[in-house]
């Protein structure tokens, strides 16, 4: 039961924008919230740890502080409502700030207090970790080295008077049991790869008297590596239910902000941006939003910045966007500096080969490509007409790398290399191939490449898919085994993140042949 006059659990119109936090403005009492305390304990000691701003103190907005005291509600007689608390809230608006301020305030929350931040990786369960360490270190009030409260480890956070600690924790569940976590972080809950970890920590405080999981993150896919609902997704769907009365569950909170897309509006129209971001006019910059809008890949930008749940295969390019990169007067002359990007198969699929010229605006161009037919009939690659191509593609250019994914064609690239042909590996790894996309993308909206519209490099790069996942997005077939080939596409993503390098560090590297 919630004391008289108490805000709504679940407000209709959620706060947002610039107005700086003032609790008399509001409903919220130290007979209704425990968060009145933590909203004064950020505003006193969290401060800036990035930016102009960097070591000013933390001034909370209305929406912030707002949020703040509905995690820490209490009931009518003193005691914190929620167990379990759901913060959804796009990209670049403070939510490891926020997560920061939770952090420090459950460290002075009970004696041997254990308070974790997760997350799916190292480094990103110690992005809040590092908001606290560097607050603290600022802070001659907190830091022990100075006469403060606190002490400041590489991998923890001490109370010694209380013997609470603070540490940041990882997904790899198994080393997790045996733990009695007061208050938990969750940050970037979407990529939690699968269930373990949220489990682990969900049942680990049960002897705890007020214990609290705080999920912080924006949306993601709707499914996690193992197949099932993401850990996001069915937190979001647990959550409506509540909302709607479906579901009766007093001891789970949350606030979700999050654009409300109907069938024709679109995702670019900046009123949907202001739906989903409260911090959006304020330190959030429209201008900004407005440049990224159009560098984002559609899913990345429709995720992180209005938090709208998407499907892991969604539409590469837009429509047009790479008919408009087409130049056909424009052709690379011989002795031209290029970059050659190379995908092999051996029977199943298609051989590629791609010239990418390196300057400011590069210029692709097919040098050569192997397919499987369609009959049915049975057939390899010509491995010997392959390696041929690549020579004369090497004595006709300037050759300064090959890009290689060497998965198959190992020994070729070996033989390559023993005639001095510059073979460069190039593992089709996640970590390499993102950030490639991204930056392929980019060029294709600007106008910033050109192709002399050739129907086999059309057909690829038509036939891509972007597949999104916990880790990022990367291209890829519309499914594993369709016969709809993408090799030409792969070698332009690599082709022009290498001539790209190239261009960078300068012209400088082997002449061939």
């Amino acid at each position: 039961m919630l004391p008289r006059y108490s805000p709504p659990r679940f407000p209709e119109v959620l706060p947002r924008g610039p107005e700086l936090w003032d609790p008399a403005k509001t409903r919220w009492r130290e007979s209704n919230t425990d968060g009145l305390f933590a909203c004064d304990l950020i505003e006193s000691y969290l401060r800036l740890t990035k930016g102009l701003l960097r070591g000013q103190v933390v001034q909370l907005r209305m929406w912030q502080g707002d949020l703040v005291c509905d995690v820490l509600r209490t009931d009518a007689f003193g005691r914190r409502v929620y167990w379990t608390y759901l913060v959804l809230l796009p990209r670049k608006n403070s939510k490891s700030l926020l997560g920061a301020g939770l952090a420090l305030d459950g460290m002075l929350d009970e004696p041997g207090a254990e308070v974790y931040s997760c997350a799916a990786d190292k480094d990103q369960a110690k992005l809040i970790f590092k908001e606290v360490r560097t607050s603290v270190e600022m802070s001659p009030d907190l830091d022990a080295k100075q006469g403060g409260i606190f002490k400041v480890y590489r991998d923890a956070i001490e109370y010694p008077a209380t013997g609470s600690v603070y540490k940041a924790l990882s997904a790899e569940a198994f080393t997790k049991e045996g733990l009695n976590p007061s208050r938990v972080l969750f940050d970037e809950l979407h990529a939690q790869p699968n269930w373990e970890l949220w489990n682990v920590m969900n049942q680990g405080s049960d002897t705890r008297d007020q214990p609290l999981v705080v999920a912080i993150s924006t949306f993601g896919v709707m499914t996690d590596t193992t197949g099932q609902t993401s850990v996001a997704k069915a937190q979001h769907e647990y959550f409506e239910q509540i909302v709607s009365g479906e579901t009766v569950d007093p001891r789970f909170g949350g606030r979700v902000y999050s654009a409300k897309l109907g069938e024709h509006d679109d995702y670019l129209d900046e009123r949907v941006w202001f739906e989903a971001n409260p911090a959006l006019g304020d330190f959030l910059h429209l201008e900004k939003m407005s440049a990224v809008s159009r560098k984002m890949l559609p899913p990345e930008f429709k995720t992180k910045r209005l938090n709208i749940w998407v499907t892991s295969s969604n539409p590469w390019l837009p429509d047009g966007t790479w008919d408009a990169c087409r130049d056909p007067e424009r052709t690379i002359e011989d002795g031209t500096p290029v970059v050659l990007a190379f995908d092999g198969s051996r029977s199943n699929d298609a051989t590629a080969i791609l010239a990418v010229t390196i300057e400011e605006r590069p210029r692709l161009q097919v040098v050569g490509l192997w397919e499987k037919p369609d009959d049915g009939s049975v057939w390899k690659v010509p491995r010997g007409e392959v390696k041929d191509e690549i020579r004369r593609a090497c004595r006709r250019f300037k050759v300064k790398e090959i890009a290689w994914d060497e998965f198959l064609w190992q020994d070729a690239a070996e033989e390559l290399l023993e005639e001095k042909i510059p073979v460069e590996y190039f593992p089709q790894t996640p970590e390499r191939m993102r950030p490639a996309t991204q930056r392929f993308y980019e060029r294709v909206i600007d106008r910033d490449l050109t192709h002399d519209g050739d129907a086999r490099l059309a057909r690829h790069v038509g036939n891509t898919v972007l597949k999104t996942t916990y880790r990022g997005s990367q291209i890829a077939k519309d499914k594993p085994d369709s016969p709809r080939k993408i090799d030409l596409a792969v070698c332009a993503v690599m082709g022009v993140q290498r001539a790209e390098w190239w261009y960078s560090n300068g012209d400088s590297g082997p002449n061939i042949w």
